[in-house]
C-alpha cells in the first residue's frame, strides 16, 4: 500500500531517447501503478516548438511540470502508487515535482549522446527530433546523493531495468 514506509511515486527521467515511457509504462504495470505519460501533457505550443527544432525554456516547462506534479498529487490523493515519464533534465525541475507527491523517487535511465540521438532518430511519429538531443545534454544535471534517486544504464534490456527499478522502488531508495 502507498504511504506505508515504500516508494509509492516515481519519475522515470533522463533525456529523450533513454526509455523514459517503455520504462516507465513497464514498470507501472509490473507495480500495478498508475502511469502517467507526460509527453502528452505539454501544452501544444511546446510541442510545436520542439517539432520545429527549438528547445524548450525553463519557462515553457513550468506549466508542463506543474501538469505532472498534479497528476501524481491526485493518483497519491487517491491512495494509489503512480508513475510518471518525465524528462526532470534539471534539479530545479525535480525539486518542482516533489511539490506535488510525497516521498517521489526518481529513476534516472542514464544514456550516452550516441544512443540517445540514434533511437530518436528511429523513432516514428514523435514530435522531439533528433536535433534536439544535444539540447537535453546541455540541460541535463543528473540526481545528485541526496535525491531520493537510482541510477540505471539506459542501454540495458528493458526487462532488467523494469525489474531493478520495480525492486528498488519496493524496498524504498533512500
Amino acid at each position: 500500500m502507498p504511504g506505508r514506509g515504500r516508494a509509492d511515486a516515481c519519475v522515470v527521467m533522463g533525456v529523450a531517447g533513454c526509455g523514459k515511457t517503455l520504462v516507465g509504462s513497464a514498470l507501472a504495470r509490473t507495480l500495478g501503478w498508475t502511469y502517467v505519460e507526460g509527453d502528452l501533457l505539454h501544452p501544444p505550443a511546446n510541442v510545436q516548438r520542439m517539432a520545429s527544432g527549438l528547445p524548450l525554456t525553463d519557462e515553457h516547462r513550468w506549466g508542463w511540470l506543474d501538469a505532472i506534479g498534479q497528476r501524481i498529487a491526485l493518483s497519491q490523493q487517491h491512495g494509489d502508487g503512480v508513475i510518471a515519464a518525465c524528462s526532470a533534465l534539471k534539479r530545479a525541475y525535480r525539486d518542482r515535482l516533489r511539490r506535488y507527491g510525497d516521498g517521489l523517487t526518481f529513476v534516472y535511465l542514464e544514456i550516452d549522446r550516441q544512443t540517445a540521438a540514434e533511437r530518436v532518430a528511429r523513432r516514428k511519429g514523435h514530435f522531439m527530433p533528433a536535433s534536439l538531443v544535444d539540447s537535453q545534454f546541455a540541460a541535463l544535471e543528473p540526481p545528485g546523493r541526496d535525491e531520493m534517486s537510482v541510477t540505471l544504464d539506459a542501454r540495458r534490456a528493458v526487462e532488467e531495468l523494469v525489474a531493478e527499478a520495480a525492486a528498488a522502488l519496493r524496498s524504498g531508495v533512500k
